[in-house]
C-alpha cells in the first residue's frame, strides 16, 4: 500500500526530471498492483486533460512520457506534441520515434533539441544512437570520437562505443564496452542486453541467462530481453519461468506478436508427452540412416551416379526403388547390382522405407533449386549463422546438428517439427530466411 502511495505522490508532480521519472517507473513496475495503478492513474489523466483542464499543457509532457513507458506509442506521440516545446519535449519524442524506427523524425527533434540550449553531449549521443539504430555506422563514428571526453563518466557513451564495436565485427572489444557500461550503470539496460546477447554468441550460456535476468529484474519491462530470457528458460525445459516472462511482456503489450507466439508454443509443449527412450531410440535409428553413402565400398561409377541424384546418405538410398534408380540417365544394371549386393549384406534392399518421406529422385533432381544443381558449394557449406537467425531458431538448429545450408535444406518440414521445442514460429523464419536466398526446405510431397 506505501508503495502505492508513493507512486500516486510522485505522479501528481506537474514536472519529473530524469531521476524522479526513474523512480516513477521503479515503482509502478514493482509489481502487478503498482502497475495497474499505474495505468488507472495515466488514464485517468488523460481523461482530465482531455475534458479541458486549465493547466492541461503542463502536465502533457509527463503523460506522454507515461505512455512511452507502458508502449503505447500513439498515444505518447499525441500528448507529447502537446506539450510546451522546449529541449526536454523534443528529447523525449526523439526517444519515441526511435523506438519506433522514425528515424528521419528523431534526427529532426534532436536538432530542435539542441537549437533550443539542450545539453550539448546528451543531444550528441542521442544523435549517435539513432544513427547507430538505422546502420549509419559511418555518422556515428565522429560523434562517439569527438564525444570522447565524458568516456570516465558517461555509461551511454561507453554502451554506444560498444554498438559501434559489435557492428564492427569487434566482438571482445565490444563487450569489455558494455562492460564498462555497467561499472558506471549497474542497471544499463541497454549494455545488460547486448552483452547477454554477445555471451551467447561466444557460447556462454550462463553468463547469458545472468545477464537476462539482470535486466528481467529491473522494475520496468525490457521487451526483448524478457522474449530472449523465456526462449533460454524453455531450452532448459523451465516453462513455468518462460511463460512468466512472456506474460511480463503481455502485461505492457498485449498484443505483441513474438510473445504471444512464443507463449502459445511453450504452453502446447507443456502438454505434449515427451517419451526419453522413445526419443533416445529415434535417435539412433536417425544415426544410421544419416550415414552417408560415401562411406559405403562402392565404385567411384555408383558414388557419382548417387551424388548426381541427391541421395547422401543411407537413409535417402532405402527410400528409393530400384526402378527410380534405373529411371535415371546414366544409371545401369551395374551399379545397380552393385549397391543391392552392399546393402543385401547388411540386411537392407532398395525401397524398404519407401514409405517414410520418400523423395523420387528425379523429382528432388527437378525441383532441387538452381544453385544446388549448378553445385554452388559456397552456398551450401554456408553456416547457419549466416541466415541472421533468432537466438530461439538457432539454438534448435544446433541441438538438430544442422550447421551449414546444405545440411538445413535437406532437412523436411515434419523432421524439424518433430525435434523437441521446435515450433511453428522457429519454422516460418527458417523457411523465410531460405526464401531470401532461393532456397527451401526437403519436399516430402
Amino acid at each position: 500500500m506505501e508503495a502505492t502511495m508513493d507512486l500516486s505522490a510522485i505522479f501528481e508532480q506537474q514536472e519529473l526530471n530524469d531521476t524522479v521519472f526513474a523512480s516513477l517507473k521503479e515503482l509502478a513496475f514493482a509489481n502487478t498492483e503498482s502497475f495497474d495503478r499505474f495505468r488507472t492513474l495515466i488514464s485517468e489523466l488523460d481523461q482530465s486533460l482531455t475534458a479541458g483542464r486549465p493547466d492541461a499543457a503542463s502536465h502533457a509532457l509527463k503523460l506522454g512520457s507515461c505512455y512511452h513507458a507502458i508502449e503505447n506509442f500513439a498515444k505518447a506521440e499525441q500528448w507529447l506534441n502537446t506539450a510546451p516545446a522546449g529541449p526536454r519535449r523534443s528529447l523525449n519524442l526523439a526517444r519515441l520515434y526511435r523506438d519506433q524506427r522514425k528515424f528521419d523524425e528523431a534526427l529532426r527533434e534532436i536538432d530542435q533539441a539542441r537549437n533550443q540550449g539542450g545539453d550539448r553531449t546528451e543531444c550528441e549521443l542521442q544523435r549517435a544512437e539513432t544513427y547507430i539504430a538505422c546502420g549509419q555506422i559511418d555518422a556515428a563514428l565522429p560523434i562517439i570520437d569527438q564525444s570522447a571526453s565524458v568516456k570516465e563518466s558517461s555509461a551511454q557513451w561507453n554502451y554506444l562505443e560498444g554498438r559501434l564495436a559489435q557492428a564492427g565485427g569487434e566482438l571482445e572489444r565490444a563487450a569489455r564496452s558494455y562492460e564498462r557500461a555497467l561499472e558506471l550503470e549497474e542497471e544499463h539496460p541497454h549494455a545488460l542486453f547486448h552483452l547477454a546477447y554477445l555471451a551467447n554468441l561466444f557460447g556462454d550460456d550462463e553468463a547469458a541467462l545472468q545477464h537476462y535476468q539482470d535486466c528481467a529484474s529491473l522494475p520496468y519491462v525490457y521487451t526483448n530481453a524478457l522474449i530472449n530470457l523465456a526462449v533460454m528458460y524453455e531450452d532448459d525445459g523451465d516453462y513455468d519461468e518462460a511463460a512468466k516472462c512472456l506474460r511480463r511482456v503481455l502485461a505492457t503489450s498485449p498484443n505483441h506478436p513474438r510473445a504471444q507466439l512464443y507463449l502459445k508454443d511453450i504452453l502446447s509443449a507443456q502438454e505434449m508427452y515427451y517419451d526419453e527412450a522413445q526419443v533416445e531410440a529415434q535417435q539412433q535409428y536417425d544415426a544410421v540412416m544419416d550415414i552417408p553413402v560415401t562411406d559405403f565400398e562402392l565404385s567411384v561409377r555408383a558414388r557419382n551416379c548417387l551424388k548426381k541424384m541427391n541421395i547422401f546418405t543411407l537413409g535417402d538410398l532405402l527410400r528409393i526403388s530400384e526402378r527410380e534408380l534405373l529411371a535415371y540417365k546414366n544409371f545401369g544394371e551395374t551399379s545397380l547390382n552393385e549397391i543391392k549386393a552392399m546393402l543385401t549384406q547388411k540386411g537392407l534392399a532398395l525401397g524398404q522405407l519407401s514409405g517414410e518421406t520418400a523423395v523420387p529422385a528425379s523429382e528432388a533432381a527437378a525441383a532441387a533449386p538452381t544453385t544446388i544443381l549448378q553445385g554452388d558449394s559456397e552456398l551450401m557449406t554456408r553456416p547457419v549463422s549466416s541466415l541472421q537467425l533468432s537466438v530461439r531458431a538457432r539454438k534448435c538448429l544446433q541441438r538438430l546438428g544442422l550447421n551449414s545450408v546444405g545440411e538445413l535444406i535437406r532437412t523436411s518440414e515434419p523432421e524439424l517439427l518433430a525435434s523437441k521445442n521446435f515450433g511453428l514460429t522457429s519454422l516460418s523464419e527458417i523457411k523465410q530466411r531460405l526464401g531470401e536466398i532461393d532456397l527451401s526446405l526437403r519436399s516430402i510431397d
